[in-house]
């Protein structure tokens, strides 16, 4: 056997292109939905519940997807139909949604914009790990960073060009300002344009081909799942105990979504132990049992590390307005201009990724990729904590330094850490559970978040960037679990460079 052969560096950056636009995408929705929100009339307390769709779109999502295109083989290769399906659906939501007429069809827009960038971007993942050998894919999943970064930046500060070119930043009750609305309609362009592009300019090996390369990890055996109904009996167990707690205290209801999950996955790990099925729902549930060891204890540094950057999506808006622009009624013109400033800071820690993704390697050089890891999660606990001090808006440019190596460090080192212990044919089913960990922190935080500030804050959306602070630190300590790369990883993840 021999090893895949390796790419030039124009190839890799074709592969990487249709990030651009799925993280275009990604920022808009990061950094307006809230804002939409608000406009059509939520309140804080309900900002939490309304995102809602997306994470739990991604956790039913990407495990079939990724299942899915690991066994798809056609004209257009087998990752590639899922990029170009996700794109269509993807920009769809994005021309409809700065138009929904009430805060329903922006709930749904959201719904449906999350599960169609979640269909293109599970198999990006695993594209990488198909495509390029052992040595290569630090690069590949970099550049995937580096272009993350440019469509987030881009997009992120949109809005605040356009109103600095005169757009109107301002709507009348209802509706969206304009700023707002064109930003998604050349975020829709973008999207198509790059992922046609990576459509059209790479290759895929077909998979009897990738099977046989010998830096393709080894096929697992197949695994015992008899013993699956002790995690079923102890996680129904706390979600009926939770369901009667909630009951009975008359707790906040969306509560319910915590307790009605750990019931659920509880329930489908007895049904596990004791199903003799084959089909696409015993796989993943076998796949998520019998997880390596290594993605186990990468699972909590996601967890916890995903959880922070949630409570950032949903909080930086309601806080920055309502504390450094000091309204928080969203049909005034300081409250807009907080807005356009949130989407500016958004653009900054995603601009300071892209530094951060040509540092990184260094980094691994001079530190091991772990304790690289554990450093940028810490600048950027650092620089989250420090919104709760800091007035003046400015200097909050500061705090999204640390803010951006950890976005750029959470984006490549756990998967440059976790390919190398996967299956080459179960590659995207494993990627697809190991964003569970990225989907199931952002229910949590959608189900307690709210509950949090109102019982423990007054409703202060501030503390929820505090939390996330906090989730950070832990995230860092996690990772001095995780094992340290065999000294040729650690010299392969260190040298290419984008």
């Amino acid at each position: 056997m021999s090893g895949k052969p390796e790419l030039s560096v124009r190839q890799v950056l074709n592969m990487s292109v249709g990030f651009l636009g799925i993280q275009f995408a990604f920022g808009l929705q990061n950094a307006n939905v809230s804002r939409i929100f608000q406009t059509l009339g939520a309140h804080v307390a309900q900002i939490p519940a309304l995102w809602i769709a997306a994470p739990l779109t991604g956790l039913l999502v990407q495990p079939i997807i990724g299942y899915a295109s690991d066994r798809t083989w056609g004209r257009f290769g087998r990752r590639r139909p899922y990029f170009l399906a996700g794109a269509v659906l993807t920009t769809t939501a994005l021309l409809v949604m700065p138009d929904s007429p009430a805060l329903w069809v922006a709930a749904i827009m959201l719904w449906l914009m999350d599960a169609s960038v979640n269909v293109s971007m599970e198999p990006f993942r695993a594209f990488v790990a198909d495509q390029l050998p052992t040595t290569q894919r630090p690069l590949g999943f970099a550049l995937q960073t580096l272009f993350i970064g440019i469509g987030a930046v881009l997009s992120s500060v949109l809005p605040w060009m356009l109103a600095r070119f005169g757009v109107a930043n301002i709507a009348p009750p209802d509706q969206i300002p304009a700023t707002v609305r064109i930003s998604f309609y050349v975020g829709g362009a973008v999207l198509m344009g790059s992922v046609l592009w990576t459509v059209l300019t790479t290759h895929e090996y077909p998979p009897e081909r990738l099977r046989r390369f010998a830096d393709s990890p080894p096929t697992f055996h197949r695994l015992d799942v008899a013993r699956a109904w002790r995690p079923g009996v102890v996680l129904l167990a706390l979600g009926v105990l939770g369901i009667g707690l909630i009951r009975h205290f008359a707790l906040d209801r969306q509560l319910y979504l915590l307790a009605g999950g750990l019931a659920a996955g509880g329930l489908l790990f007895l049904w596990l132990g004791r199903s003799r099925s084959r089909g696409m729902l015993h796989q993943v549930m076998t796949d998520l049992y019998a997880m390596p060891p290594a993605m186990r204890r990468l699972a909590w540094v996601q967890f916890f590390s995903w959880f922070a950057m949630f409570a950032l999506w949903i909080y930086t808006t309601p806080a920055v307005t309502a504390v450094q622009f000091d309204s928080s009624n969203p049909l005034s013109s300081a409250y807009n201009a907080g807005a356009n400033w949130v989407d500016v800071l958004f653009g900054a820690y995603n601009g300071f990724a892209v530094l951060a993704a040509l540092l990184i390697p260094r980094m691994a050089r001079w530190a091991g990729l772990r304790w690289t890891h554990v450093i940028n999660l810490a600048a950027a606990a650092a620089g989250l904590v420090s919104f709760v001090w800091v007035r003046d808006p400015h200097w909050l440019l500061l705090s999204m330094v640390g803010v951006g190596f950890g976005w750029a460090s959470i984006l490549a080192v756990p998967y440059t850490l976790l390919a190398d212990h996967l299956p080459a044919e179960k590659m995207g089913i494993y990627m697809g559970i190991f964003n569970f960990f990225i989907v199931i922190p952002q229910l949590l935080a959608a189900s307690v978040l709210g509950v949090l500030l109102h019982e423990f804050f007054h409703g202060d959306a501030m503390f929820g960037l505090l939390i996330g602070g906090v989730s950070l630190m832990l995230a860092g300590l996690c990772t001095l679990r995780v094992g340290e790369p065999r000294a040729g990883g650690l010299a392969a993840a260190a040298a290419p460079q984008p």
